[in-house]
């Protein structure tokens, strides 16, 4: 016998395994499914997160919130200071009225609290760091501004992106730990499904051996029956993901 007539047997004996034991069968495939799923759902959104993350990250701002009741002499010593920061791609003076309508455009349901317009609030200057530029030049930069008469508050939206990163590989820590012990699972169900059926089939299995058969004959169904279980729990899980 061939090596292709004898995979053509085992994965023949297979399905019939497959069809008398259906019902053992259809539970070590749910398992596999839900395991891979879950594993494979955790990493998914740790991934689509962290992409989302990126991209933030690339729209991050210094946001420079001016005290409406400094003089005027200070407010344009700092106008032309933030003009010149080096390290800011771009700088963008926010009007009171412009801030009130970007919350009203975000936040459309809370409209009424900015009806004052340019009188709720504050005006602003918003710096766009370079992609390069240090996180600790930025805040040592923020915090000596802060002291500023003319400097309501200083936000650098890099700070909140920072801890969100930490959570992004904090859950992806995660779902490589929960996906290895998902996946340890499933092959210690394909593993119990198997024996089982090994021992459903001792009989024939001691006939077998009686008249000379190999291990490697013997045993190549079973293999396959694994192999034919992994691969459908597999291709539901990836089913599953994809939708």
């Amino acid at each position: 016998m061939t090596l292709l007539q004898a995979l053509a047997y085992f994965f023949r004996e297979a399905l019939v395994s497959l069809g008398r034991s259906w019902k053992v069968s259809v539970l070590a495939v749910a398992t596999i499914a839900v395991s891979l799923t879950v594993g494979g759902g955790v990493l998914l959104a740790a991934s689509g997160l962290a992409e989302r993350v990126d991209a933030w990250r690339q729209e991050a701002r210094v946001v420079v919130y001016l005290d409406g009741e400094a003089e005027a002499v200070s407010r344009d010593d700092l106008l032309a200071r933030l003009g010149a920061t080096p390290w800011a791609r771009r700088v963008e003076v926010v009007g009171a009225a412009e801030a009130a309508d970007r919350f009203r455009r975000a936040f459309p349901s809370l409209a009424d609290l900015v009806a004052d317009g340019a009188n709720t609030l504050p005006e602003s200057v918003e710096l766009v760091p370079a992609p390069e530029t240090p996180a600790e030049e930025v805040e040592a930069w923020a915090a000596e501004l802060a002291a500023h008469p003319a400097v309501e508050a200083v936000e650098d939206d890099r700070a909140w992106l920072a801890e969100l990163d930490a959570a992004v590989s904090v859950a992806r820590g995660a779902g490589l730990l929960l996906g290895g012990v998902l996946l340890a699972a499933a092959v210690f169900t394909i593993a119990s499904v198997v024996r089982l059926t090994a021992f459903l089939y001792q009989d024939e299995i001691a006939v077998m051996r009686l008249v000379g058969a190999t291990e490697f004959y013997i045993r190549g169904p079973f293999y396959a029956e694994g192999l034919l279980q992994g691969f459908l729990g597999g291709a539901l899980a990836a089913a599953a993901l994809a939708g």
